[in-house]
């Protein structure tokens, strides 16, 4: 353990501590879902229904390259315009495919939208996207590096949960209130509670290793200490999103405990089993594609398990990732090789069709306050229960209040698991926009914060 590693003085402590944070709010979180719910209602609504429109495409493969390339363009422009400003550029994408859809696309110019993005092409476009997610999520299984944990295996397990126990108790208790206008109809409080609740607990481990790069911040202790509670964080965040997912689609108790053995030994397996097995690979030169269509045919396989199993595809994808992530030559090359494919090109797919998901009547000005209450809890659930444990671990009070604001990036992760909630029919059209003003707000944050912090603890006393 590194000499900036904080070591409290005994196992008794570091229990007490993982109970306290971790343990406790977890707990009141899963009473409060499965208790709270009772006396509320969902309120029933009316789905207006798409209009389609009369601009037809002449071409529908003519269309796409189109689509592509506006997209290519919108997004890459945008990301260049936000490095400017200090911001990974994954925020200007992400920010660009918001834009190419009715809120301000739409708005500004309804029939070119309609000609460029015609109902019948959504199709295929979301599908092409849901491949671009898939190849991505293989990436971010793959740079979890758990050999990171070495020598912090107690601070991150604590730090790290703590981190997701406090904003998922905050994400229940802020449902209590959400559910009554915003539930849909057709879904108990207890669905509804517990994705609030996992939503507001993400954190986004791929852009938050490139904010710390761009700070040069990899190589210090609390980037390292970052890394492996982010790492360890994910994991366990996307494990429960399976849980909680297997859960919501069963249609009984029967159904739901057979899920969750299904989930449950998918995961023994892959981390169990398969990751082991890549840990004793070498990649002789040469044969390199060989085990590159190998890691492309894993993850397409565990992804189509997982979409039987009633869990969903994403998981598949990144757990064959997180099974990869054991051999180090392995990691590289799917990183050289699949990542430069998934971000350049297929993300700002996603993004786009995250952005025409968004009806224009989606945001209005009286929901600002809603942006604004929602995206206070969701940073201040991760700021105080990363903090608060970090601190109770001995790391001192500057390093602990940024481990917090890194801790709080979300970013693209926070984007696939609320398509996924959307997809499952969990959020209504104005929380969905409003967590997604969330995503971007709370990860736009983590850069601005983290130079603050720089500069007073710079100042002298």
């Amino acid at each position: 353990m590194d000499a900036d590693t904080p070591r409290p003085a005994s196992r008794l402590r570091w229990v007490l501590l993982y109970l306290g944070w971790a343990g406790l709010p977890m707990l009141l979180a899963l009473l409060l879902a499965g208790r709270a719910g009772m006396d509320l209602a969902a309120p029933v609504r009316h789905v207006a229904q798409a209009t389609s429109s009369a601009l037809q495409p002449h071409s529908a493969l003519g269309l796409f390259l189109l689509q592509l390339l506006v997209l290519l363009l919108v997004a890459k422009g945008m990301g260049r315009l936000l490095r400017w400003f200090g911001q990974p550029a994954v925020i200007g994408e992400m920010a660009a495919g918001l834009m190419m859809g009715p809120l301000l696309f739409g708005a500004l110019l309804p029939q070119a939208q309609a000609a460029l993005f015609p109902p019948s092409s959504l199709g295929p476009l979301s599908l092409i996207s849901q491949l671009g997610v898939l190849m991505f999520l293989l990436v971010a299984g793959v740079e979890l590096d758990l050999g990171r944990l070495r020598g912090r295996r107690r601070f991150a397990v604590a730090v790290s949960h703590a981190g997701i126990a406090v904003p998922f108790l905050c994400g229940v208790l802020l449902a209590i209130y959400l559910y009554p206008a915003h539930g849909p109809a057709g879904v108990g409080f207890t669905p509804f509670a517990l994705f609030i609740g996992i939503s507001l607990s993400i954190t986004a481990f791929p852009v938050l290793l490139r904010i710390l790069a761009d700070r040069g911040m990899t190589h210090s202790p609390l980037g390292q200490t970052a890394i492996a509670c982010a790492a360890l964080g994910d994991a366990t965040a996307w494990c429960m999103l399976a849980l909680i997912v297997s859960a919501i689609q069963a249609t009984g108790w029967g159904t739901a405990a057979f899920n969750l053995a299904c989930v449950t030994a998918f995961i023994v397996v892959m981390l169990g089993l398969v990751r082991p097995w890549f840990a004793r690979q070498t990649i002789i030169a040469g044969r390199e594609g060989a085990w590159l269509l190998g890691m492309v045919l894993l993850t397409l396989a565990s992804a189509l398990l997982t979409e039987y199993l009633g869990i969903h595809a994403l998981f598949g994808a990144f757990a064959a990732g997180a099974a990869a992530s054991s051999n180090a030559q392995l990691r590289e090359l799917i990183i050289s090789k699949v990542e430069p494919l998934a971000a350049t090109l297929l993300l700002p797919l996603f993004f786009a069709m995250t952005g025409l998901r968004l009806r224009a009547d989606a945001l209005q000005i009286t929901d600002v306050w809603l942006c604004v209450l929602v995206t206070a809890v969701a940073a201040a659930g991760k700021l105080i229960g990363t903090f608060a444990a970090a601190r109770s671990a001995g790391m001192p009070v500057p390093d602990a209040m940024r481990l917090g604001v890194l801790m709080n990036t979300r970013g693209l992760m926070e984007l696939v698991v609320l398509n996924l909630g959307y997809e499952l029919g969990l959020l209504g059209d104005r929380l969905f926009a409003v967590l997604v003003v969330m995503a971007l707000v709370t990860t736009a944050m983590t850069g601005p914060l983290l130079g603050w912090s720089a500069r007073v603890q710079r100042k002298p006393n």
